[in-house]
């Protein structure tokens, strides 16, 4: 199958041989990209309530009367170093993970591919994307978000107004002993405050703040155009291997004896059962590429709307004040998120892309 010339699929022997199960597989995996999902959708709409921590309350004291004690504290506390002290972890495994799929790719599409005389600026595509994508990792790996000091504390409280509901003036951090700009938030993984906190990002070791946030965001863009890319040349690929082969021209027998005709379900599960390999890497880059996309289109709305996931998320916990799904005790008012930051679409990318402080930081060196 990988030697030199047309890449073969025996088709007319495979076919006439064997009486397949059209639908057990297929199904099964369906099913399974199905459910994660849902999976995904369903934690990302819990999230905004409290719903999901509950679920997840009640589960730990369901597992805590099966678990010896030993073993839930040993997790506990390898749980505690993943998501909450900075390590290099989830930097490595980004590295292998993104290692394995290019290697896979290199090893089995690309070859192929040339077989079928692609073109080589298509193929290098994704080895560009990887590159431009591994720069910019680099850079939300190692740029300074906005760490607030003692040196830049009254800098950064001019940057912006206090909105006197989520972040009021005069609010001191207890840990740092500084002052708390607004749109600031101390993150207890880095043990810093960050000025226009985002996100602490495990992915990248490192906090999203304001002046590495832009980095971030082509880091994601170029992430999901190098999925994206993989996804349509294996695609493109393998329905080119369909044409040349003329599967589709192909009969099979069916499980009670009668002769078929090969459609789309067919020639799916044949090219799963054919080249494993690169179909399970076409689902991985294409749910990838769906997760990635969908996270991207998140971010360029927080950025276009001047927003970031910190206030984003408590803007939704406020927003939930209202639901009448969720218990709140008396004393705790209603409160509206009212977003003060914004000035347009282009003042709030410029923000991004040029913040303000890192700027006159700049000049000033």
């Amino acid at each position: 199958m990988f030697g030199g010339g047309m890449p073969e699929l025996p088709a007319e022997n495979y076919l006439n041989k064997r009486n397949i199960p059209r639908m057990d597989f297929l199904v099964l995996f369906l099913f399974y990209l199905a459910f994660m999902l849902i999976g995904v959708v369903t934690i990302c709409i819990c999230s905004k309530t409290h719903c999901l921590k509950g679920l997840v309350r009640r589960g730990a004291q369901i597992f805590s009367y099966i678990i010896p004690e030993c073993l839930r504290r040993a997790m506990l506390r390898f749980l505690h170093y993943l998501f909450h002290t900075r390590n290099h972890t989830f930097v490595i495994l980004h590295l292998i993970l993104q290692g394995m799929v290019y290697t896979e790719y290199t090893w089995e599409i690309f070859g192929l591919c040339q077989e079928l005389e692609f073109s080589l600026n298509y193929l290098f595509l994704p080895y560009l994307l990887l590159i431009v994508n591994l720069v910019f990792f680099a850079l939300s790996c190692e740029t300074n978000p906005g760490t607030i000091t003692k040196a830049n504390e009254l800098l950064f409280l001019q940057v912006y107004e206090f909105d006197e509901g989520m972040f009021p003036k005069n609010m001191r951090c207890s840990t740092c002993d500084l002052r708390k700009p607004a749109r600031s938030k101390h993150c207890s993984v880095c043990n810093r405050c960050v000025h226009r906190f985002d996100h602490h990002c495990v992915w990248v070791n490192n906090c999203i703040g304001a002046w590495n946030i832009r980095y971030f965001l082509f880091y994601l863009l170029t992430l999901t155009a190098s999925a994206a890319t993989m996804a349509v040349v294996s695609t493109v690929f393998l329905v080119q291997l369909v044409m040349v082969s003329d599967l589709y021209l192909e009969t099979y027998v069916d499980d009670f004896g009668h002769l078929q005709v090969v459609d789309t379900v067919f020639v799916i599960q044949y090219l799963f059962l054919t080249f494993p390999r690169i179909v399970f890497l076409l689902g991985f880059v294409v749910v990838l590429s769906f997760l990635l996309g969908s996270y991207l289109c998140f971010c360029l709305y927080l950025a276009a709307t001047n927003q970031t996931t910190n206030e984003w998320y408590r803007g939704a916990r406020a927003w939930c004040q209202h639901c009448p799904h969720v218990a709140w005790t008396p004393s705790a008012e209603p409160q509206v998120y009212r977003n003060i930051h914004s000035r347009g679409l282009w003042s709030n990318l410029r923000e991004i892309f040029l913040p303000a402080v890192a700027h006159y930081e700049r000049k000033k060196k």
